[in-house]
């Protein structure tokens, strides 16, 4: 167990980090660099990866933090009589189900669970999967990305966000000493809806071929972004949802500054732009790598309200066949 740095508040208790991949083992490692204990829960590739090369973090303004392997506890599966403070999971939606009744076999009544998962997220049908546990839904703004064996790279910027509960709120000075601050609100849905309007980007992204920031100061592809931003905001305004607002614009504002033309963009999304340059949206790398992507969470959800109002999203559906029809399907869910 890595010590925590001297003078610091302890963490409440250990952490479990429940599917180590990009999220899981950039949160966990980051929690550890600042004296957690973490334990890794993940596929076998990923632990020998961790096992030989431990964990490099690094981000944006330049901040450099390690652990090594000898420090790192990983597992295959959730280890017998864990008793964590707090779990983050951190797997992809096709694996929730699975990995919901799984904690709820393995772990003690009323653990606290941070979950981590892009779009919104099914509290209701959580519950009642894993009703012991004390499931909270949570929202990773930033974008993380693999730089090579071990290194981890935190490649955009932003605050992580959960719902409120007066035990989490301990958490909240560890999480602010591991450079990741946590911003509590007592009702996540207009906060996940933000997210998944922000997040409408990663399958242009995805089908553009180009990194973030590349695609980004590209007039065609932003307006493709706005175009699907757009559709969704006017169904949400049917819904009488209003979207947390997850950048520095109004929505409003933020959809006239995409379709700027590319000078003058450059110049107004500066803050946009603060975006690592071989950073690719967490899409295009699942579609790269034959998994499982998260379009069903994302435009499928723009077209599933849509539904539910009696109207169409004609943009995000063929958005979501487009990526489907590129999609691999292999046999076993990949996290």
């Amino acid at each position: 167990m890595t010590q925590p740095p001297p003078g610091n508040e302890t963490a409440p208790g250990p952490v479990l980090v429940m599917g180590a991949g990009l999220v899981g083992s950039y949160l966990g490692g980051r929690l550890q660099a600042a004296g957690v204990s973490v334990g890794f829960v993940g596929r076998p590739a990923v632990l020998d990866e961790l096992a030989t090369h431990g964990l490099q973090l690094t981000d944006l303004s330049g901040g450099r933090h390690e652990v090594p392997a000898s420090a790192l506890q990983l597992h295959t599966d959730v280890p017998a009589g864990v008793q964590p403070s707090l779990v983050l999971l951190c797997v992809k939606r096709p694996a929730l189900v699975s990995t919901l009744g799984r904690l709820a076999q393995m772990l003690p009544r009323g653990t606290l669970v941070l979950c981590c998962q892009n779009g919104l997220f099914p509290l209701a049908e959580a519950m009642k999967l894993a009703p012991q546990l004390r499931l909270l839904p949570a929202m990773v703004p930033f974008n993380v990305m693999r730089r090579g064996p071990g290194h981890f790279h935190q490649g955009s910027s932003g605050q992580l966000s959960a719902l409120a509960s007066a035990r989490l709120a301990g958490w909240r000075p560890v999480f602010e000493r591991a450079g990741l601050p946590l911003t509590l609100h007592t009702d996540m849905v207009p906060v996940q809806w933000g997210k998944l309007l922000l997040n409408l980007n990663n399958p242009v992204n995805a089908l553009s071929g180009l990194p973030l920031k590349a695609q980004l100061l590209d007039a065609g592809h932003r307006r493709r972004y706005a175009d699907l931003v757009q559709e969704a905001l006017g169904l949400l305004h049917r819904a009488r949802i209003e979207p947390h607002r997850v950048t520095p614009l109004p929505w409003k504002r933020f959809l006239q500054v995409l379709r700027l033309p590319s000078p003058l963009f450059r110049l107004v999304a500066f803050r946009m732009l603060r975006i690592d340059a071989h950073a690719r949206s967490s899409m295009a790398e699942d579609l790269a790598a034959g998994r499982f992507t998260e379009i069903d969470d994302l435009c499928g959800e723009v077209v599933r309200l849509a539904h539910t109002l009696g109207a169409q999203a004609p943009l995000n559906a063929q958005m979501v066949q487009a990526i489907s029809a590129l999609s691999q399907r292999p046999d076993k869910t990949k996290e």
